[in-house]
């Protein structure tokens, strides 16, 4: 005599395989769109910074100048920045040992000086020949270089603007660097200082 089997549980376990299958696909097809999107989302954040860490250095890129184009009136004698006497400040009298300085100065070699004119004013433009903090200020400018928004791909396009302004104490210059969407939306405000303090020089031993 033959033994024989039904398959009907066979076929029963089979399709609640098959359920279970379909089920599962149906969740991670419709978390795909949801995952598509905080990834698009990770990366236009991550643009975002990259645009303030741009900005940053841009910001102390414009500190590394002049200060101003008539610190360096004296540029036939010195090849530093000086102090411009705003606010007449330096010493003027030629008798005095401390002849061009002011306070806070130390009377030795490489060290700060006030111009040997008696330029009290800054010139507030910008220079070719001795860049200085004017020649950091520009209109929205895109950051980064060939920017290519579209549909299908980034968004959002940053843009940068620097302006360079006097405080109430003319001896200080403020730099701000603004960061706004391409719709003109902000989204930092990165701002500095720069002060009317000349530059030193360094001691060079020849031997």
């Amino acid at each position: 005599m033959v033994n024989t089997k039904s398959s009907f549980y066979k076929s029963a376990f089979t399709l609640i395989e098959l359920i279970f299958a379909v089920i599962i696909i149906s969740i991670a097809v419709i978390s795909l769109p949801m995952m598509t999107q905080i990834t698009s989302k990770g990366v236009d954040s991550n643009l975002a910074q990259e645009a303030i860490f741009a900005a940053s250095a841009e910001l102390m890129g414009a500190t590394s100048y002049y200060w101003d184009l008539n610190s360096m009136q004296d540029s036939n004698v010195s090849h530093l920045s000086r102090v411009i006497d705003i606010g007449a400040t330096c010493e003027n009298n030629s008798s005095n040992p401390r002849y061009r300085l002011r306070t806070g100065h130390i009377d030795q070699p490489y060290h700060r000086r006030c111009l040997e004119s008696n330029s009290t004013v800054a010139a507030g433009t910008n220079s070719s020949l001795f860049p200085n903090l004017n020649n950091a200020a520009h209109t929205a400018a895109d950051i980064f270089l060939n920017p290519t928004g579209s549909g299908s791909g980034y968004k959002d396009n940053y843009k940068s603007a620097v302006t360079v302004t006097n405080e109430t104490d003319n001896n200080i210059k403020k730099i701000t660097v603004s960061i706004t969407k391409n719709d003109g939306t902000p989204i930092t405000v990165l701002s500095t200082y720069s002060a009317n303090v000349g530059e030193v020089d360094y001691y060079k031993r020849r031997f």
